[in-house]
């Protein structure tokens, strides 16, 4: 018989809540491995199913368009089969994700099993808040938020460094495998660690299919659109038109949704509307800076996989400290003030990185990540309590879902448009991404252009953090 949360709660006394919490975090640290990891695999898969960039990216942009649109289910879900069977149904997606996509045979049986990780990461995504967010004290949840984020953070430091070397001595099949171990060490702890009487559980209204299908075919569309804009803009133009009104009806369905995935109810708190366009905008800046980076290395600097995979590996130390400390300062000083400055952390970061050249050297380019990652580390633990503060209490869920949504979005956005624009400035400086050496200068001038456009999102999300600052103010007024 599984024990049930009153049972639990008997057992472990306070620790109980922190022992949740350390369920949650390895759960969510084998999703965003998954996410992570395949990218420093870009190159060896585009030689291996010889695709072109603007194929290649989607390896990673189908992961993140399909963890997008999962995440507005997570409320529904939790409501609907209770944190138990939603966390632990969401896991073992992700295995069986990962162990066919190990084995698969060409490029639309890889990009399926991406499609199925990226629906379990995104049910997982919005959870890690919710937990923290109703079942810490306030002054508690800082430090939640922090400790949380020091081994979530990890997985993107660790996950390169590991695909890296995986890809250069077992081939890319391999990095599909490494979520395995985690899962099953996360199913275990659920049958220990998760009641079966989740008080998340309620009685859920029908699932907004019609919201989901209208979001689903706008971010679709503007993602296509994005990507056939350099190439085919007639193609480009009728999509993101097709998009725009598709985004545009989504909205009015869900201002008359008795039970909408996005209830819109949320914006009309200042710091929650800006913290939400900070989001967007910092997940496109991130996630192609993600992206952008393990190629960049291999393919404008000639570095082996695992050189290019290692190189994130001290910043993700960095980051994790970093990340534990502003965990701490975000329950004593204004979230915009901390968001405002990591993301002028990040921002600088890619400035610099623009500047590379074949000269820069390796501890150069380690050392200009560890200033990105430090950024990374103030913003992450502010962000998602500096808007969600001041929310009623039963709008919670949907908003730690609506906010991991647009960082999603953004990220996915973000991803296409480092692709897009990468192979734009190629073109431009007419060189490829492989070929002649004495093309090398020139690749490096399209990456580092690229760099620049991922400076200016960053730069563009400082703004918007800066106008989170009213926020606070007017809560606490009304």
């Amino acid at each position: 018989m599984q024990p049930t949360l009153e049972q639990l709660r008997e057992r472990y006394g306070d620790r109980y809540k922190w022992l949740v919490l350390l369920t949650i975090m390895i759960g969510t640290v084998a999703s965003i491995l998954s996410s992570t990891i395949v990218n420093v695999a870009v190159p060896d898969l585009s030689r291996h199913f010889i695709l072109g960039q603007e194929r290649a990216q989607w390896v990673s942009a189908g992961f993140m368009l399909a963890m997008t649109l999962s995440m507005l289910t997570t409320p529904w879900l939790l409501l609907r089969f209770g944190l138990r069977r939603t966390f632990g149904g969401a896991i073992w997606l992700l295995l069986f994700g990962g162990v066919v996509g190990a084995f698969s045979v060409n490029y639309p049986m890889l990009l399926s099993m991406r499609v199925v990780e990226g629906l379990a990461a995104g049910i997982l995504q919005p959870i890690p808040a919710i937990v923290i967010l109703r079942s810490f004290d306030p002054a508690q949840q800082g430090r939640a938020m922090g400790i949380f984020g020091f081994g979530v953070v990890l997985a993107p430091a660790i996950g390169p460094s590991v695909g890296g070397f995986l890809v250069e001595h077992f081939g890319w099949r391999s990095i599909f495998l490494v979520v395995v171990p985690f899962c099953l060490i996360v199913q275990l702890m659920i049958r220990r660690l998760l009641a079966v009487n989740s008080p998340m559980s309620g009685a859920a209204k029908a699932l907004d299919w019609k919201g989901l299908l209208l979001v689903g075919v706008c971010t679709i569309s503007l993602l296509n659109g994005l990507v056939h804009l350099h190439k085919e803009p007639a193609t480009a133009i009728g999509l993101l038109v097709l998009g725009a009104v598709s985004f545009t009806v989504f909205i009015a369905s869900q201002l008359r949704s008795d039970q909408p995935l996005m209830n819109m109810k949320l914006f009309r708190h200042r710091q929650f509307a800006m913290g939400a366009l900070v989001a967007f905008i910092y997940g496109a800046g991130l996630f192609g800076s993600t992206y952008l980076l393990p190629v960049y290395m291999q393919m404008a600097l000639e570095y082996a996989p695992s050189q290019a995979g290692v190189i994130l590996l001290p910043a993700g130390v960095v980051l994790a400290v970093t990340i534990a400390v502003a965990g701490k300062l975000a329950d004593r000083f204004p979230p915009y003030v901390l968001v405002s400055a990591g993301l002028s952390l990040l921002t600088l970061s890619f400035v610099l990185m623009a500047t590379g050249s074949a000269a820069t050297s390796y501890l150069a380019l380690m050392a200009l990540a560890v200033i990105g990652r430090i950024g990374l580390g103030f913003v992450l633990p502010s962000l998602n309590l500096g808007a969600m503060r001041g929310i009623e209490f039963d709008l919670i869920a949907q908003g730690a879902s609506t906010i991991n949504f647009l960082r999603q979005l953004g990220g996915a956005i973000g991803v296409s448009l480092a692709g897009i624009v990468l192979e734009w400035r190629l073109a431009v400086h007419h060189a490829a991404l492989a070929g002649k050496t004495t093309q090398a200068a020139d690749r490096l001038a399209a990456f580092n252009e690229t760099f620049l456009f991922i400076a200016s999102l960053c730069a563009i999300a400082v703004i918007a953090a800066w106008r989170m600052r009213a926020a606070p103010r007017t809560a606490d007024a009304g």
